[in-house]
């Protein structure tokens, strides 16, 4: 860093081999862009960025799967649809989206207006769902009660909470569904009369959920609370850091945090077992950076959260993909799958697998319109062939069209054309 003409300049020497070693000077300004960068800089794991791949259309399908459902007989009519798109993020024509998925959608024609339900397979596939939700009930309640048991009052809003019910498996109706059924555990309160202050409160302390997932596994093993590390052996200095960290008694994210000193290690160790815990409870084993921010004050996370996560790569993989700033659980994941796997997971996935059934039958379907109108566009260059002049200026005929034009070469062409199978 230095003075020119009264400015301060910022240079960064880099090495490539291709050039000598030089300088590339940035702008004071450009600083505090080279500072945000660097705090979300992590080298890049494929299997893991691949784990991360956001499917936007399966999550816009659900969504619309969502919708259909809560409308009269399950219908829902096009132009209704249409209104919608504008909240999904989308452009263009519902119905030229709703025809990509003839596996999930049914559309029919109906006092001149088009309407849309959702097919068998999709029906099956809902009905699915709701069975595991109703079996899940245990889990569900469990994960609820973890989750408010490491609050510091141990109560949420509904508001935020709503925000975890994604991670948490937690079905949209879950306070008529679940709350009613445990008030022996939970209670809806509002304590500042206000109607956006709903708050679901803990009841009761149950100490056998009061274990986390590191202490539950080293309770099997007989040892000593201990974080796993999954990092490769080639990383010697993160590998040191992380000895270093572990090396501190560990420290459950159930126990209150008031009593520890700001920036202290064992505040750090508890926040991390916090963020491990929170992430082992998810269906997926991670969650959005932005949105674990936005629980601060309730989790007593630190200001500068993604900072922590960054200095722990071998517990945690923080990746900016698609520009969405992301934590997951390293030992959650076995290459880019995860190691075990929710019931509700294996469920969604079944509608990931039929979304993409539709789509490549609608593919193959526009395909074969493409072929047939190539075909006829190509019989109608032939029939004008025949009536246009013959140009014999040079000496030569143009009769060797060849291709489809000749007529053996059109029977095969016709046949591959009628016989082609689905992908």
């Amino acid at each position: 860093m230095k003075m020119q003409s009264g400015k301060m300049v910022i240079n960064i020497y880099v090495q490539n081999p291709k050039f000598s070693a030089s300088a590339i000077c940035f702008p004071p300004w450009h600083l505090h862009l080279l500072r945000r960068f660097s705090l979300w800089s992590m080298k890049k794991d494929p299997d893991l960025e691949a784990s991360l791949t956001r499917n936007r259309r399966w999550i816009v399908n659900n969504q619309i799967k969502n919708i259909i459902l809560q409308c009269p007989d399950q219908v829902a009519s096009v132009s209704f649809l249409q209104k919608k798109f504008k909240n999904l993020d989308l452009q263009g024509k519902a119905l030229n989206w709703i025809k990509k998925y003839p596996c999930c959608f049914e559309i029919h024609l109906e006092n001149d207006e088009y309407h849309c339900r959702l097919t068998k397979k999709m029906l099956c596939l809902v009905e699915e769902e709701e069975s595991v939700k109703d079996m899940q009930e245990t889990v569900f309640v469990e994960r609820l009660a973890k989750v408010l048991m490491m609050v510091s009052n141990h109560r949420l809003s509904v508001s935020k909470l709503n925000e975890l019910k994604r991670y948490l498996g937690l079905p949209d109706d879950y306070l008529i569904r679940i709350i009613p059924k445990h008030l022996d555990m939970f209670r809806v309160v509002n304590y500042s009369g206000r109607k956006s202050s709903m708050e679901i409160e803990l009841t009761a302390w149950k100490p056998d959920l009061a274990v986390s997932t590191i202490e539950r596994i080293a309770q099997k093993q007989g040892c000593k609370p201990s974080f796993p590390c999954s990092l490769p052996p080639s990383w010697v200095k993160s590998w040191e850091r992380f000895r270093e960290f572990d090396s501190y008694p560990y420290i459950s994210p159930y126990v209150d945090p008031r009593g520890l000193e700001e920036g202290s290690r064992e505040l750090e160790k508890r926040t991390i077992g916090l963020v491990h815990e929170f992430l082992s409870l998810t269906l997926w084993k991670k969650a959005s950076i932005i949105k674990l921010g936005h629980f601060r004050r309730e989790f007593c996370l630190p200001e500068k959260l993604n900072v922590l996560l960054l200095k722990h790569p071998g517990i945690f993989y923080v990746s900016n993909k698609y520009q969405i700033y992301t934590v997951l659980l390293r030992e959650g994941y076995r290459g880019s799958e995860l190691l075990v796997k929710d019931p509700l997971v294996v469920v969604k996935e079944k509608f990931g697998e039929l979304m993409q059934e539709g789509l490549h039958e609608y593919n193959r379907r526009h395909h074969m319109l493409n072929l047939e109108k190539q075909r006829k566009k190509g019989m109608i260059a032939m029939k004008q062939g025949k009536k246009d002049p013959v140009n014999d200026e040079d000496g030569t005929e143009d009769d060797d069209l060849g291709g489809i034009f000749d007529p053996e070469e059109r029977k095969r062409f016709y046949k591959v054309l009628f016989e082609d199978k689905a992908p």
